[in-house]
Order: structure tokens, then C-alpha cells, then sequence
């Protein structure tokens, strides 16, 4: 790491504790953490580190798994303060990858605009929706991207719009080692209010229907073509399965819950159980959509 430019405002962090940045709750330590003040704070930093410094992003920490031994390297967390969100014109929205998917969901309920609803449903930054295009409830993340910022070693950042990546289920190519800095979204024009009332009855399916209440990092894998992962494991028997303090929740199959004990290693061994077990039993090989990353524990 070298990181000299005395005009830096954000706060860089050593030794920091990462399971408390994650919705799993579980995770060693990063070497370091910078927190930036906004997006110009984080460019200056980017590009005053050497090139070889391994760097990972951490927005609000779900669809991540950060194994015991920690990060060696530096984590930026964008959650803090980049997160500027405005309006462009009647239906475009500006917004950078610190923000909450949520709070945009909300901020286009408020001012007449749909098609965010969706958002409202997962349960982390937009950073991390563009880069693994997140969905929910049949919508997707990229179904609203007109255009995104990126930023590339060096601090460099760049304009692309949609039509640069080629985007699927789960999945966003053309992005290489750049990572997202902002997104402008389109979206459509409707002063029925119908927005905030589709929020409401989608954040209720939410709660009836997934353990929302425990430490989870959203789904954990991927469903096959034409199949959900939740039919595939809970017909393998694997519903309330337990590795240490990790279960498979008894309320969604593709679940996995902090029990309250849990280590990254009793999850990650889960994972592997469940995908082990899906094989031999349905003949359906489970792909993780869940991120995981850092070392394991020796």
C-alpha cells in the first residue's frame, strides 16, 4: 500500500473487524479499511495506492461471506458517505454505489416514479446490484441502468452506457477490474402513488416468506434454469440443517442463518454440504451466488 496524498478527508482504519460490516455477521479482520469521505475522496485514494494492493468493496455486506482469517489488503467501504442520490430530469436518477437499494426504492415512490419497487427487496448498496445485476420479484438491476460510472486502477473514472456490458441472470460482463462508482437509472412517470403500495405488499411478502429476523446474506445460490434453489434443497431433506452455528433456514431452503454462534467456516461448509447433497440427490449441480472472499483459518 502507498498512500501519500495529503488532501485525503475520509478515515483509514487498521485491524478493523469486518463482522460487523457483514449481514452474516461473521468474518475476520482487514489489514485495512479506508472509509471515504465522497466520491472524489475515494478517486484521490484509489489512485494513490500501489498497483499491486489486493483492494475489496464493501458496501452494506450481504450476498458476502468474508471467511475467518480476514482480508489481507485494503477493504473500502462505500456505505458511509457515498451515497449521493438526485433527480437528473422527470426519470432519470443519479446514483452512486454507496446507497442502500432500499433508500432508491423509496426515493422513487416519493417522487412518482416506478419501476424501483423491485429494490426494495434487496438487501444491499447499488454498488453491488450493478455489479452482480440483483434482482427481485421477477425485476432485475440492470433492467433500469441507462448509463453507469466506473473507475479503474489509478482513480481513473469513466462513462459507459448499458449497452457496453452484457448483462445476465446473476451476472455482468464487461466490466474487468474496473468497479462501479454511480449508475443513472430510467425510469418511468406515475403519479398514482401505486409505487409506494407495491413497496409495502412486496417488503410484506419479504417478511412472510424469508427469515429476515436472522443474520443472513440474502439467497445463497443461484436458481438452476427452469428450477428454484429452494425447491431443489428443501426436496433433499435440508431444510433446518445445521453445521455449527450455521442452519438452513426453515422458513426459505436457499437461506442460510447465523444462528448466533456461527464462524464463516461452519457457513462456507454448509454450502458445500447443501451443494454436495443437491448433486447426489436431484442431479443438479447448486452454483453460489453469494460472494465469498479472505482467508481461511489455519
Amino acid at each position: 500500500m502507498t498512500v501519500s496524498n495529503s488532501s485525503l478527508r475520509g478515515q483509514l482504519l487498521h485491524n478493523e473487524k469486518l463482522a460487523k460490516y457483514t449481514s452474516w455477521r461473521v468474518g475476520g479482520e482487514a489489514d485495512r479499511m479506508y472509509v471515504p469521505a465522497d466520491k472524489l475522496d475515494l478517486q484521490w485514494f484509489i489512485a494513490g495506492l500501489s498497483i499491486n494492493e489486493p483492494v475489496f468493496w464493501l458496501g452494506l455486506g450481504s450476498n458476502l461471506l468474508i471467511r475467518d482469517a480476514g482480508i489481507r489488503g485494503t477493504v473500502i467501504n462505500t456505505r458511509v458517505k457515498v451515497k449521493q442520490m438526485n433527480l437528473i430530469d422527470d426519470v432519470r436518477l443519479y446514483v452512486e454505489c454507496g446507497v442502500p437499494c432500499a433508500h432508491v426504492a423509496r426515493f422513487c415512490s416519493e417522487h412518482d416514479l416506478s419501476g424501483a419497487e423491485f429494490l426494495a427487496g434487496i438487501p444491499g448498496t447499488m454498488g453491488g446490484a450493478l455489479k452482480m445485476n440483483a434482482g427481485a420479484f421477477g425485476t432485475e438491476t440492470w433492467d433500469l441502468v441507462e448509463s453507469v460510472e466506473m473507475m479503474s486502477v489509478g482513480g481513473k473514472a469513466e462513462q459507459y452506457h448499458a449497452d457496453a456490458f452484457e448483462v445476465g441472470y446473476r451476472a455482468v460482463k464487461g466490466v474487468g477490474s474496473a468497479c462501479f462508482l454511480s449508475a443513472v437509472l430510467k425510469l418511468s412517470k406515475d403519479a398514482s402513488q401505486a409505487g409506494q403500495k407495491q413497496i409495502k405488499k412486496l417488503l410484506a411478502r419479504r417478511a412472510a416468506t424469508q427469515p429476515i429476523s436472522q443474520p443472513s446474506c440474502g439467497s445463497v445460490f443461484r436458481n438452476p434454469a427452469n428450477d428454484f434453489a429452494a425447491r431443489l434443497i428443501e426436496a433433499s431433506g435440508l431444510k433446518g440443517y445445521s453445521i455449527g452455528g450455521a442452519e438452513v433456514s426453515e422458513k426459505h431452503a436457499n437461506f442460510i442463518v447465523n444462528t448466533g454462534v456461527a464462524k464463516a467456516a461452519d457457513i462456507e461448509q454448509l454450502i458445500e454440504y447443501v451443494q454436495t447433497e443437491v448433486a447426489r440427490q436431484q442431479g443438479v449441480e447448486l452454483h453460489a451466488e453469494v460472494c465469498i472472499i479472505g482467508d481461511k483459518s489455519t
